[in-house]
Protein backbone atom coordinates (compact mmCIF):
# COMPACT_ATOMS: atom_id res chain seq x y z
CA UNK A 1 0.00 0.00 0.00
CA UNK A 2 1.19 3.88 -0.72
CA UNK A 3 3.05 5.10 2.15
CA UNK A 4 1.44 8.09 2.03
CA UNK A 5 -2.25 6.62 1.39
CA UNK A 6 -2.24 8.35 -2.22
CA UNK A 7 -4.34 7.28 -4.96
CA UNK A 8 -4.21 8.35 -8.40
CA UNK A 9 -7.41 10.40 -8.79
CA UNK A 10 -7.50 10.91 -12.56
CA UNK A 11 -5.84 9.31 -15.75
CA UNK A 12 -5.84 11.74 -18.78
CA UNK A 13 -5.43 10.82 -22.43
CA UNK A 14 -4.39 11.85 -25.85
CA UNK A 15 -6.51 11.38 -28.61
CA UNK A 16 -5.36 10.30 -31.81
CA UNK A 17 -3.08 7.05 -31.79
CA UNK A 18 -4.45 6.79 -28.24
CA UNK A 19 -8.27 6.35 -28.05
CA UNK A 20 -9.44 6.82 -32.17
CA UNK A 21 -7.76 5.98 -35.11
CA UNK A 22 -7.59 9.18 -37.42
CA UNK A 23 -5.43 7.63 -40.19
CA UNK A 24 -7.22 7.65 -43.26
CA UNK A 25 -4.50 6.51 -45.76
CA UNK A 26 -7.09 5.74 -48.52
CA UNK A 27 -8.76 8.99 -48.20
CA UNK A 28 -5.15 10.60 -47.82
CA UNK A 29 -4.32 9.02 -51.58
CA UNK A 30 -7.24 10.39 -52.98
CA UNK A 31 -6.76 14.51 -51.34
CA UNK A 32 -2.94 13.66 -52.22
CA UNK A 33 -4.05 13.47 -56.00
CA UNK A 34 -5.06 16.97 -56.04
CA UNK A 35 -1.54 18.32 -55.62
CA UNK A 36 -0.89 15.29 -58.45
CA UNK A 37 0.86 12.85 -56.66
CA UNK A 38 -0.19 9.39 -57.28
CA UNK A 39 0.40 7.10 -54.23
CA UNK A 40 -0.86 3.97 -52.86
CA UNK A 41 -2.55 3.69 -49.31
CA UNK A 42 0.26 1.57 -48.33
CA UNK A 43 3.05 3.79 -49.59
CA UNK A 44 1.61 6.62 -47.55
CA UNK A 45 0.90 4.07 -44.11
CA UNK A 46 4.70 3.33 -44.38
CA UNK A 47 5.77 6.72 -44.53
CA UNK A 48 3.37 7.96 -41.76
CA UNK A 49 4.58 5.77 -39.38
CA UNK A 50 8.52 6.79 -39.91
CA UNK A 51 7.74 10.23 -40.08
CA UNK A 52 6.02 10.43 -37.06
CA UNK A 53 8.63 8.99 -35.02
CA UNK A 54 11.10 10.92 -36.60
CA UNK A 55 9.11 14.28 -35.63
CA UNK A 56 8.16 13.14 -32.19
CA UNK A 57 11.96 13.15 -31.46
CA UNK A 58 12.17 16.51 -32.29
CA UNK A 59 8.76 18.24 -31.43
CA UNK A 60 10.02 21.48 -30.57
CA UNK A 61 11.88 21.91 -33.86
CA UNK A 62 8.89 23.92 -35.72
CA UNK A 63 6.13 25.96 -34.98
CA UNK A 64 2.70 24.60 -34.64
CA UNK A 65 1.09 25.74 -38.27
CA UNK A 66 4.56 25.32 -40.04
CA UNK A 67 5.17 22.25 -38.20
CA UNK A 68 1.68 20.53 -39.67
CA UNK A 69 3.18 21.81 -43.46
CA UNK A 70 6.73 20.38 -43.02
CA UNK A 71 5.03 16.85 -41.17
CA UNK A 72 2.79 16.56 -44.69
CA UNK A 73 5.60 17.44 -46.69
CA UNK A 74 7.81 14.70 -45.67
CA UNK A 75 4.92 11.95 -45.78
CA UNK A 76 4.46 12.89 -48.91
CA UNK A 77 7.89 13.36 -49.87
CA UNK A 78 8.91 10.04 -48.14
CA UNK A 79 5.58 7.91 -49.64
CA UNK A 80 6.52 9.14 -53.36
CA UNK A 81 10.71 9.04 -52.95
CA UNK A 82 10.33 12.69 -54.63
CA UNK A 83 10.60 16.60 -53.47
CA UNK A 84 7.21 17.54 -52.56
CA UNK A 85 7.25 21.96 -52.10
CA UNK A 86 6.04 23.26 -49.18
CA UNK A 87 3.10 24.98 -50.83
CA UNK A 88 1.92 21.72 -52.03
CA UNK A 89 2.08 20.12 -48.80
CA UNK A 90 0.34 23.09 -47.69
CA UNK A 91 -2.74 22.70 -50.01
CA UNK A 92 -2.76 18.86 -48.70
CA UNK A 93 -2.87 20.13 -45.07
CA UNK A 94 -5.49 22.20 -45.57
CA UNK A 95 -7.84 20.22 -47.86
CA UNK A 96 -7.19 17.28 -45.18
CA UNK A 97 -8.34 20.14 -42.60
CA UNK A 98 -11.65 21.06 -44.25
CA UNK A 99 -12.91 17.72 -44.75
CA UNK A 100 -16.05 17.37 -42.87
CA UNK A 101 -15.69 14.06 -41.28
CA UNK A 102 -12.27 13.01 -39.92
CA UNK A 103 -12.61 9.58 -38.88
CA UNK A 104 -12.48 8.53 -36.10
CA UNK A 105 -12.18 4.66 -35.54
CA UNK A 106 -12.07 3.47 -31.53
CA UNK A 107 -9.67 1.14 -30.94
CA UNK A 108 -10.66 -2.55 -29.56
CA UNK A 109 -9.32 -1.79 -25.89
CA UNK A 110 -10.55 1.56 -25.74
CA UNK A 111 -14.33 0.70 -24.17
CA UNK A 112 -13.13 -1.67 -21.57
CA UNK A 113 -10.25 0.26 -20.20
CA UNK A 114 -12.30 3.50 -19.54
CA UNK A 115 -15.41 1.16 -17.87
CA UNK A 116 -12.93 -0.22 -15.84
CA UNK A 117 -11.10 3.06 -14.77
CA UNK A 118 -14.86 4.66 -14.37
CA UNK A 119 -15.64 1.17 -12.27
CA UNK A 120 -12.80 2.03 -10.10
CA UNK A 121 -14.18 6.03 -9.75
CA UNK A 122 -11.23 7.58 -11.52
CA UNK A 123 -11.91 10.76 -13.55
CA UNK A 124 -11.09 10.94 -16.94
CA UNK A 125 -9.95 13.83 -19.40
CA UNK A 126 -8.47 14.27 -22.69
CA UNK A 127 -5.26 16.52 -23.46
CA UNK A 128 -5.00 16.23 -27.47
CA UNK A 129 -3.07 18.39 -29.94
CA UNK A 130 -5.74 19.29 -32.45
CA UNK A 131 -7.95 22.00 -34.31
CA UNK A 132 -9.73 22.51 -31.23
CA UNK A 133 -11.74 21.84 -28.23
CA UNK A 134 -14.92 21.17 -29.94
CA UNK A 135 -13.52 19.38 -32.77
CA UNK A 136 -12.43 16.83 -30.43
CA UNK A 137 -15.32 16.46 -28.49
CA UNK A 138 -17.13 15.85 -32.30
CA UNK A 139 -14.26 13.13 -32.42
CA UNK A 140 -15.10 11.64 -29.22
CA UNK A 141 -18.63 11.95 -29.67
CA UNK A 142 -18.75 9.67 -33.39
CA UNK A 143 -16.69 7.41 -31.44
CA UNK A 144 -19.74 7.23 -28.73
CA UNK A 145 -17.02 7.69 -25.76
CA UNK A 146 -17.70 11.47 -25.03
CA UNK A 147 -19.53 11.00 -22.05
CA UNK A 148 -16.81 9.34 -20.26
CA UNK A 149 -14.80 12.47 -20.10
CA UNK A 150 -14.82 15.15 -17.58
CA UNK A 151 -12.99 17.70 -19.56
CA UNK A 152 -11.76 18.13 -22.81
CA UNK A 153 -8.44 20.71 -23.21
CA UNK A 154 -6.91 20.79 -26.87
CA UNK A 155 -3.79 23.04 -27.82
CA UNK A 156 -5.95 24.84 -31.10
CA UNK A 157 -8.01 26.13 -28.44
CA UNK A 158 -5.74 26.96 -25.95
CA UNK A 159 -2.83 28.53 -28.32
CA UNK A 160 -0.38 25.94 -26.66
CA UNK A 161 0.23 22.45 -27.59
CA UNK A 162 2.12 19.34 -26.44
CA UNK A 163 5.31 19.11 -25.15
CA UNK A 164 5.20 22.31 -23.56
CA UNK A 165 4.19 21.74 -19.80
CA UNK A 166 1.59 24.34 -19.69
CA UNK A 167 -1.49 22.52 -21.68
CA UNK A 168 -0.63 19.71 -18.77
CA UNK A 169 -1.13 22.43 -16.37
CA UNK A 170 -4.04 23.68 -17.64
CA UNK A 171 -6.07 20.50 -17.68
CA UNK A 172 -4.97 19.99 -14.01
CA UNK A 173 -6.02 23.73 -12.59
CA UNK A 174 -9.48 23.02 -14.73
CA UNK A 175 -10.03 19.68 -12.69
CA UNK A 176 -8.00 20.93 -9.54
CA UNK A 177 -6.04 17.96 -9.39
CA UNK A 178 -2.61 17.96 -8.31
CA UNK A 179 0.12 16.20 -11.00
CA UNK A 180 1.30 13.48 -8.93
CA UNK A 181 -2.45 11.98 -8.56
CA UNK A 182 -3.49 12.05 -12.01
CA UNK A 183 -2.04 9.25 -15.07
CA UNK A 184 -1.15 10.47 -18.55
CA UNK A 185 -1.45 8.17 -21.19
CA UNK A 186 -0.59 9.07 -24.62
CA UNK A 187 1.27 6.90 -27.93
CA UNK A 188 4.27 9.69 -28.41
CA UNK A 189 7.13 8.80 -26.27
CA UNK A 190 8.06 12.52 -26.47
CA UNK A 191 5.24 14.32 -27.10
CA UNK A 192 3.08 12.89 -25.03
CA UNK A 193 4.91 10.63 -22.13
CA UNK A 194 8.21 12.32 -21.44
CA UNK A 195 6.10 15.66 -22.08
CA UNK A 196 3.63 14.77 -19.36
CA UNK A 197 6.45 13.18 -16.46
CA UNK A 198 8.42 16.77 -17.60
CA UNK A 199 5.20 18.31 -16.09
CA UNK A 200 4.98 16.53 -13.19
CA UNK A 201 2.53 13.51 -14.14
CA UNK A 202 3.24 10.00 -13.94
CA UNK A 203 3.32 9.10 -17.61
CA UNK A 204 2.97 5.59 -19.59
CA UNK A 205 4.03 5.28 -23.71
CA UNK A 206 1.35 3.54 -25.24
CA UNK A 207 3.28 2.04 -28.04
CA UNK A 208 1.04 -0.53 -29.91
CA UNK A 209 3.73 -1.79 -31.72
CA UNK A 210 6.07 -1.90 -28.92
CA UNK A 211 7.39 -4.84 -26.51
CA UNK A 212 6.05 -3.37 -23.87
CA UNK A 213 9.85 -3.95 -22.14
CA UNK A 214 10.99 0.29 -22.11
CA UNK A 215 10.93 1.61 -19.14
CA UNK A 216 12.03 5.03 -19.72
CA UNK A 217 9.05 5.99 -19.99
CA UNK A 218 7.10 3.07 -18.81
CA UNK A 219 5.95 1.42 -21.83
CA UNK A 220 2.76 -0.31 -22.50
CA UNK A 221 1.18 -2.37 -25.45
CA UNK A 222 -2.48 -1.77 -24.56
CA UNK A 223 -5.04 0.34 -22.68
CA UNK A 224 -6.26 -3.17 -21.05
CA UNK A 225 -2.76 -2.23 -18.91
CA UNK A 226 -3.51 1.10 -17.51
CA UNK A 227 -5.81 -0.35 -14.35
CA UNK A 228 -2.06 -2.36 -13.60
CA UNK A 229 0.10 0.75 -14.15
CA UNK A 230 -2.38 2.42 -11.58
CA UNK A 231 -2.40 -0.37 -9.04
CA UNK A 232 1.43 -0.11 -9.47
CA UNK A 233 1.98 3.80 -9.06
CA UNK A 234 -0.40 3.42 -5.78
CA UNK A 235 1.23 0.51 -4.16
CA UNK A 236 5.01 2.68 -5.09
CA UNK A 237 3.05 5.39 -3.30
CA UNK A 238 5.83 6.99 -1.86
CA UNK A 239 7.51 7.23 -5.46
CA UNK A 240 5.41 9.07 -7.15
CA UNK A 241 6.98 12.27 -8.75
CA UNK A 242 6.32 15.24 -6.94
CA UNK A 243 5.77 18.91 -7.95
CA UNK A 244 9.49 20.93 -7.45
CA UNK A 245 9.73 22.85 -4.11
CA UNK A 246 9.51 26.60 -4.90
Amino acid sequence: MPTDGGRIEAVLFDLGGTLVDERDFAGWAELARGIRLDLIPEQLSEAFAEVEAEVDAEPLRFERDAGVVEFWRRVLARASGAPVPAGAAARFAAARASQREVPATLYSDVRRCLDQLRDDHRRLGVISNSTSEAAVRRILDRAGILAYFERVVSSGTEGVAKPDPEIFRRALARLDLAPHRTLYVGNLRQTDALAARNAGLPAVWLHRDGTGFGEDPPEITSLLEVPLVLHELERAGSAFPRPPVK
